[in-house]
């Protein structure tokens, strides 16, 4: 095995994260897998948090890398492109949500598209506190949609015990409309999203004059 740093260590959690999810990834697992003793990790990680902190970046890197935002797109453009591309970033891991929220970017390279998002929204006319709002408002949708998301289906092709949506009819036949409701609440997930941040879209712009 040859010399560990930052970024191996991260992106061999990313890579354990599918098999064991958030609650079974450990430095120890980690340091498993990567043939070194357990202590070795802590050298470039102090707790767990620092080390979700650091997937978290290696993930949103990834996404920026992954969803190019071409020279001239406005901050509409913007909000979808860079949330959908969130979206199927985090989708892209068990626990991705997760792993996300709460978690603090490490280093200044995620500064690069965060100062281009700004400027493009202050060049449009929003004050640097709206923008900042309205990116922020998008962003936490996006967290929470995907995360309600993966309480349901954790990888792509599962799904959780308890969410068939035809058991879920039958138990609230008595409630018709919120038995009928159950697809739109537990699956067309595409559907939901887009609709969301059109919405999205549509409260911003009414919110702030901007069209």
């Amino acid at each position: 095995m040859g010399k560990i740093d930052r970024t191996l260590v991260a992106d061999t959690a990313l890579r354990l994260l599918n098999d064991v999810g958030l609650d079974g990834l450990s430095l120890r697992a980690i340091a498993k897998e990567l043939d070194v003793k357990a202590p070795a990790l802590y050298w470039h990680f102090k707790d767990k948090q620092a080390l979700l902190d650091e997937m978290a970046t290696r993930m949103y890197l990834r996404m920026v890398a992954g969803t190019p935002l071409p020279p001239g797109t406005g901050w509409r453009e913007r909000v979808l492109i860079s949330n959908r591309g969130l979206r199927s970033a985090l989708l892209g891991y068990r626990d991705g949500a997760k792993v996300f929220s709460g978690s603090r970017f490490t280093g200044v390279e995620h500064a690069v598209q965060m100062e281009e998002n700004l400027r493009v929204f202050v060049d449009a006319g929003f004050t640097l506190s709206q923008a900042v709002r309205a990116m922020t408002t998008a962003y936490l949708y996006t967290l929470g949609f995907v995360t309600e998301e993966q309480g349901v289906r954790p990888m792509p092709g599962e799904r959780r015990e308890g969410f068939d949506v035809g058991e879920r009819a039958e138990r609230l036949a008595g409630y018709p409309l919120t038995a009928a409701a159950g697809p739109a609440i537990f699956e067309e997930y595409d559907e939901q999203f887009e609709e969301g941040l059109q919405m999205l879209l549509a409260g911003i712009e009414a919110r702030y004059g901007i069209t």
